[in-house]
């Protein structure tokens, strides 16, 4: 869907993949896909994903009424409660928190004492209000390359690309559990799969914000899972930004508000609204003036799918 090829699965089979393999997973939200055609820094720090999943109801949604077709959804919040729900979750440092706020921080802490996670202050790192490091042509020609247009096929099958990995220039493992990963073993062709947006091995993407203090508290920490909670459209460029800076590979989650549904941090959203797509009530009522304006803009979502369908939204021109 507009350029991005979502996993199919469950949130444990992607869990599983993650923990296994580590790379950056990212789950756009309805207003992301907007930005796709505005934001060239997010458009390159979605192409850097190793996996995606469909976190927004409103896509899925419309995706299903316009497109006919069914995309299996998971979403943040889900993602993240499958996390919770490993043995990796319970072993001291394998939890690193990057999270928007002091108050995020003291929540985080109080839901790991309560709920016996060992998570600790040096397990949490607040993040500081990230600035553009520079200043770049809104209409890189990179940008362009970075995304290739999907391919029509028959019977509405997507052809897949390759599954890449930026960070070694090689054919990263095939996602296990979807169809393009079994016909590539049973062809004895390995790196294909589904899960990550159709991309050209390309150079390092510049994701537009850095942290070397951060980048240096992870190096000495080493922790496996790093749950970037700091949303706004930021936690992807972030999350680009680690797995190329770090030496070592882990499982970079860049999942927004997920975790503040869970810690408490934000409006605790029930499962049941998570599953039937209406978990977005929940937030307008917590916070009206901020996410009414944000959903706003996810308006033009289903204008996009309409035009652009499996293509990657064009660059707008100023």
């Amino acid at each position: 869907m507009l350029g991005i090829d979502f996993f199919v699965g469950t949130a444990a089979e992607a869990i599983a993949h993650i923990s296994k393999y580590g790379g950056l997973i990212v789950a756009p939200a309805a207003p992301s896909f907007i930005a796709l055609q505005d934001d060239p820094d997010y458009r390159r720090a979605i192409a850097d994903a190793d996996l995606a999943i469909a976190d927004s109801g409103w896509a899925v949604l419309f995706w299903r009424l316009l497109r006919r077709e069914k995309l299996t959804r998971i979403s943040g919040l889900a993602l993240f409660k499958a996390l919770l729900e490993t043995a990796d979750a319970r072993i001291p440092g394998n939890l690193f928190f990057i999270l928007p706020s002091e108050k995020a921080k003291t929540k985080t802490l109080e839901f790991g004492r309560v709920s016996g996670y060992p998570i600790t202050a040096d397990d949490c790192y607040v993040a500081p209000k990230y600035q553009r490091s520079e200043v770049r042509d809104q209409r890189s020609h990179f940008v362009g390359e970075a995304f290739l247009p999907a391919e029509q096929t028959d019977s509405g099958k997507r052809e897949r690309s390759p599954y890449t990995s930026s960070l070694t220039g090689a054919a990263a493992p095939p996602l296990p559990f979807s169809p393009a990963g079994r016909d590539a073993r049973a062809s004895g062709s390995e790196g294909e799969g589904e899960g990550r947006v159709r991309a050209e091995q390309a150079p390092i993407p510049s994701p537009g914000i850095e942290d070397p203090k951060l980048v240096s508290i992870i190096e000495q920490r080493k922790p496996k899972h790093i749950i970037i909670g700091i949303g706004g459209g930021m936690q992807d460029k972030l999350g680009s930004y680690l797995k190329h800076q770090l030496t070592y590979r882990p499982g970079i989650y860049c999942i927004g508000a997920a975790p503040g549904f869970v810690t408490g941090d934000q409006i605790v959203i029930p499962m049941w609204a998570d599953r039937f797509f209406v978990g977005w009530i929940f937030r307008i009522i917590d916070r009206p003036r901020h996410y009414l304006t944000r959903y706003w803009k996810a308006r033009f979502l289903p204008l996009l799918i309409i035009k652009y369908g499996t293509r990657i939204p064009q660059l707008r021109t100023s």
